[in-house]
């Protein structure tokens, strides 16, 4: 079974361009829950951009209350700056169910690209460690690279994502080289008995066909599910994703 998880982010970030709280995360979020999400995910980032430190705090009850994951992201070396407090505070302030470690910088625009685990771990395992301590299910966000992958689970990550921007490009250009890599990836993990989340450009169009590649436990999606919503309303988007999910 694959469970779906939203990121609001991009409905903080239109919050954000006016002054108010329009539209609500929280109705936003509950209504998602109420139509078979499982989880809600979020990224907070130094710049505040998006997802607030206020925003989690409420986004922990919502989750806790419809009893669904929350998944908060990002970079567990961003220290404090601001009304930043950094990103393991926030961890250890709200205790998600799930952490993922994503290697963006400050100023990145999105994710795009997974750890090099090869040349991190000895930074990585102090985290893991810490993040397990806690009762956290901690994922590592991963290029489809077997030598990474493999490197994931030496280090003891409970999961990795799969980053599927290039899956997404391949997908729209036909490239089934590329889908194939992200088979024989897919393939790997479950060979060395690693489970997979999945994310990044994934939508309603190149799901489906993703999921055939093989298990995935979770499928973060946020940029394409609130675009899509702004066409098919809310409610209707997340019962497409839950139809082809299958659940």
């Amino acid at each position: 079974m694959t469970n779906l998880s939203v990121n609001v982010n991009k409905v903080a970030l239109i919050r954000n361009s006016r002054k108010g709280e329009v539209p609500c995360i929280e109705n936003f979020s509950r209504i998602c829950i109420q139509n078979g999400a499982k989880g809600i995910t979020v990224h907070p980032r130094p710049d505040l951009r998006h997802i607030r430190p206020d925003d989690l705090e409420l986004l922990s009850k919502v989750t806790n209350e419809l009893d669904v994951e929350f998944n908060i992201e990002g970079n567990p070396f961003e220290g404090s700056s601001g009304d930043y407090p950094g990103f393991m505070n926030l961890v250890e302030n709200f205790i998600p169910t799930q952490c993922t470690l994503v290697p963006d910088s400050s100023n990145q625009l999105t994710s795009d690209h997974g750890w090099d685990v090869l040349s991190e771990k000895q930074r990585l395992i102090p985290i893991i460690n810490q993040l397990k301590s806690l009762g956290i299910r901690t994922v590592l966000f991963s290029d489809h690279d077997i030598d990474q992958i493999e490197a994931a689970h030496d280090i003891g990550v409970d999961r990795i994502e799969i980053y599927t921007g290039p899956y997404a490009k391949a997908f729209k250009e036909n490239d089934l080289k590329v889908i194939e890599d992200y088979k024989e990836a897919i393939n790997f993990a479950q060979s060395i008995k690693l489970d997979l989340n999945a994310g990044h450009d994934l939508s309603l169009l190149n799901l489906e066909n993703f999921l055939n590649l093989g298990k995935i436990h979770e499928v973060s999606i946020g940029h394409s599910l609130v675009s899509e919503s702004l066409i098919y309303g809310v409610q209707e988007t997340i019962n497409q994703y839950i139809n082809i999910i299958g659940n």
